[in-house]
């Protein structure tokens, strides 16, 4: 299941009724960790990693770990290839990822947000994802098409297997390592 919402608490109910105990989450855009204590403690048996660039998050979520000890904050840049590098080494050791949360900004950049979603996504290939993004939203609500492709996992199975798609070029721009 693929979830778009954009109103804080709506955000935080749908990871309310996703998360399971022993949930794997991958969380992008975790800021100072509100949202991150209430994953904690939906998935007490599973293990959450938090990633943020800002610098107001690297004290909070120190202070998170302290108290949760299936968290693990790194700073970085989501956009970048070496960070999704990272986190997939982890999630190959783990063995799985159950859900993708990824809120960036909330209502900014929408395109940054469903290319981060898109990479993440497809690498990942995460049980349950949810997005918030404010500007996605309006235009799924906004949009409508005859034609019906649909994903029904937390990735876009629809696209295939095979990650980022070649005819997408402008991914070489996030990452030399893209061919």
């Amino acid at each position: 299941m693929i979830k778009i919402v954009y109103d804080i608490k709506v955000y935080r109910e749908v990871l309310r009724d996703i998360i399971q105990a022993d949930d794997v989450v991958v969380e992008l855009g975790c800021h100072v960790g509100n949202s991150t204590r209430i994953i904690s403690k939906l998935s007490p048996e599973g293990r959450i990693i938090s990633l943020d660039n800002s610098p107001e998050a690297v004290s909070a979520m120190a202070s998170v770990m302290d108290k949760n000890r299936n968290v693990e904050f790194i700073k970085a840049d989501v956009r970048l290839h070496e960070t999704l590098e990272v986190v997939a080494k982890k999630i190959k050791e783990i063995g799985k990822c159950d859900v993708l949360s990824v809120d960036l900004g909330g209502g900014y950049h929408p395109d940054t947000t469903f290319k981060v979603f898109f990479i993440w996504s497809s690498t990942l290939k995460p049980r349950d994802t949810i997005i918030r993004n404010r500007g996605l939203l309006d235009f799924v609500h906004s949009s409508s098409s005859d034609e019906v492709i649909k994903s029904r996992e937390g990735w876009l199975e629809s696209s295939g297997n095979d990650g980022i798609p070649p005819r997408l070029k402008e991914f070489k721009l996030w990452s030399s390592k893209i061919n």
